[in-house]
């Protein structure tokens, strides 16, 4: 069963959903640019039969605050406070493209907190990396954040990359291969730099946690416990 709620980080209200067991081992998901909470549905549901996981609406996203600040500095911030509220000491993070880049900021600048990391079709940290098209359907998120963060995954601050040794958390990348709006010839390149990481290519596109969610949500499972 789903489960809505709210916490308040700093300034921000972030509005996040839970499913499975609340004495489950915990697993926080971060969805892309435009998105929100309610993309990681299909794939929350099912990580619920094993784990509890939380998927948060980032801010200016879905049902959180609109602030008119985006930065990605500030979003692994809102989710450090979004841990720390939630009395959550170590988690798997799952990130999908925007939500990837915060998930592995968040490891490279607090690995305590993270046991394991999922980069889902995440941009790496190299000049250049812009996913084309814009998401489809209503909208339900602030239009400004959207210069922003394509500014800053355009052109990262060189410690991203710099950083990426800094990850201890074993790495899963999973790829969505050509069909994706996202260049993927650089993948590799970032996988090399992290320690501990393994990618993989599941097709389906950018979004490939909704066209294959099952799929992912196997990888992401067999990843956890292996």
């Amino acid at each position: 069963m789903e489960d809505q709620s709210v916490v308040d980080v700093g300034d921000v209200r972030l509005a996040y959903r839970t499913w499975g067991d609340a004495f489950g081992s915990p697993v926080v998901l971060l969805h892309g640019l435009g998105g929100s909470s309610a993309s990681w549905e299909a794939v929350g549901g099912l990580l619920g039969e094993e784990w509890r996981v939380y998927a948060l609406d980032l801010r200016g996203h879905g049902e959180s605050d609109w602030p008119d600040e985006y930065t990605f500095e500030q979003m692994t911030e809102d989710v450090l406070g979004f841990l720390d509220a939630c009395e959550l000491d170590r988690v798997g993070i799952v990130g999908h493209s925007m939500g990837g880049v915060v998930a592995y900021l968040l490891a490279e600048e607090h690995a305590d907190r993270v046991e394991r990391l999922v980069l889902v079709e995440t941009p790496p940290p190299f000049p250049g990396q812009v996913v084309d098209g814009r998401p489809s359907g209503p909208v339900d998120y602030d239009e400004n954040a959207v210069p922003e963060i394509k500014a800053q995954i355009a052109a990262p601050d060189p410690r991203w990359e710099e950083d990426l040794g800094q990850i201890v958390a074993p790495t899963l990348m999973i790829a969505g291969g050509p069909e994706s709006g996202m260049p993927q010839d650089r993948l590799p390149d970032m996988a090399s730099l992290i320690p501990d990481c393994r990618l993989i290519m599941l097709g389906g596109g950018h979004q490939v946690h909704k066209r294959h969610a099952d799929q992912v949500a196997q990888q992401i499972s067999e990843f956890f416990t292996s």
